[in-house]
């Protein structure tokens, strides 16, 4: 069950099957390593394990938290009700994987001192001080884990945690270790000389902080305004509005602590798209699609006497519900760009969208024969 080139007596290997607990298959020393076994599976490391850089809740060594600051320049202030973007671009998702600055050889050296257990890279865990001691005091190798090679490479040890070093040492994190792709980052932690960036593919960059920060964006809920409220009239019609106020733009700032790398990533509303919920309705405009005001608003709101007029952003529906309401679904696109620690100016991202569905009601016209 072991890949070819892993050094049993430094890991533990971890079985996947369906319905198989983790088989522990080789120990070292005072200590033991478990890695995942293969991209995609589905066993987790038991529940007082850390799974997988900073600390988890517990204070345990985590590849699975990460060090980024975030912090929120325009809106994000959490206010009502608010969601997270979807991607327009079925193609484009958050970065899985990458590496970060964890300890000083100081930090390192107090951590093996005082508590030697946690993740040394995403997919393996060193529990047991003389596994950390071997690499990283004692200059011993040990195998990355590189599963888009033949074999793992082997990562040269160092002596004495490089004491008096100017630098730090980094670690690969990915938010979702169960992500195939967070393979990519299979070195076991490393060593980076202050003011240096990594020489890897999967290094942190303006952009990777940019599009974590787009994972973290957060919007309003899309709940329009409507007159009729919640009940239409067949071949009258709804006007529907959004206002000025709540759909503001939203700006997240990711910073990487002991790196000069940021981005703020910021998303501005575009426009608004209603589907009635039913093909036995017109919407305005034809295509469903309400651009933005110059003042930020979406629509117009309705005044007394324009209940017969067609409405610039609304619906008309032209057939009555019977006991089951018709699901009025509005989503708002919001425009993506951002600028970082590149001075490249503006760059742009795909474009989201956040969606709500609303009941509407639709009543005929009762009229009076004389």
């Amino acid at each position: 069950m072991t890949r070819p080139g892993t050094t049993m007596n430094l890991r533990a290997r971890r079985c996947v099957a369906a319905g198989a607990a983790a088989l522990i298959l080789g120990t070292a020393g005072t200590g033991t390593a478990y890695a995942d076994d293969i991209p995609g599976g589905t066993t987790k490391p038991p529940t007082e394990e850390p799974s997988g850089g900073g600390a988890d809740k517990n204070g345990n060594l985590s590849a699975g938290v990460s060090s980024i600051k975030l912090s929120y320049p325009s809106g994000g202030d959490g206010g009502g009700k608010q969601g997270n973007l979807a991607p327009i671009d079925p193609n484009w998702e958050p970065p899985a994987c990458w590496y970060e600055p964890a300890f000083t050889s100081a930090e390192l050296k107090k951590f093996v001192d005082t508590d030697g257990g946690g993740d040394v890279g995403i997919h393996e865990s060193w529990f047991g001080k003389e596994l950390w001691t071997d690499h990283y005091r004692d200059g011993k190798p040990a195998d990355n884990f590189d599963l888009h090679k033949p074999t793992n490479s082997s990562a040269d040890g160092y002596k004495d945690y490089n004491e008096g070093k100017d630098g730090r040492f980094w670690r690969g994190v990915a938010p979702d270790s169960s992500d195939p792709k967070s393979w990519d980052c299979g070195r076991i932690m490393f060593w980076v000389p202050d003011g240096e960036i990594p020489d890897d593919p999967n290094a942190p960059t303006p952009e990777m902080l940019a599009e974590y920060a787009y994972d973290k964006v957060k919007v309003p809920d899309t709940e329009v305004e409507l007159k009729p409220e919640a009940k239409s009239t067949v071949n009258l019609p709804t006007w529907v509005w959004l206002d000025k106020g709540t759909f503001k733009e939203v700006t997240v700032r990711a910073e990487l602590p002991n790196t000069p790398l940021w981005a703020e990533t910021t998303a501005k509303p575009k426009s608004l798209h209603l589907e009635p919920g039913t093909p036995d309705a017109e919407t305005f405009p034809a295509s469903g699609e309400c651009k933005i005001n110059e003042d930020g608003s979406i629509g117009t709101p309705y005044t007394k006497g324009k209940s017969k007029q067609d409405p610039p952003c609304g619906i008309k529906y032209l057939r009555a519900t019977n006991g089951k309401p018709y699901q009025l679904k509005a989503s708002v696109t919001w425009e993506i760009s951002w600028e970082g620690s590149d001075n490249d100016g503006e760059h742009k991202l795909p474009n989201g969208t956040f969606e709500t569905t609303q009941d509407m009601d639709v009543q005929e016209i009762q009229s009076i024969n004389r």
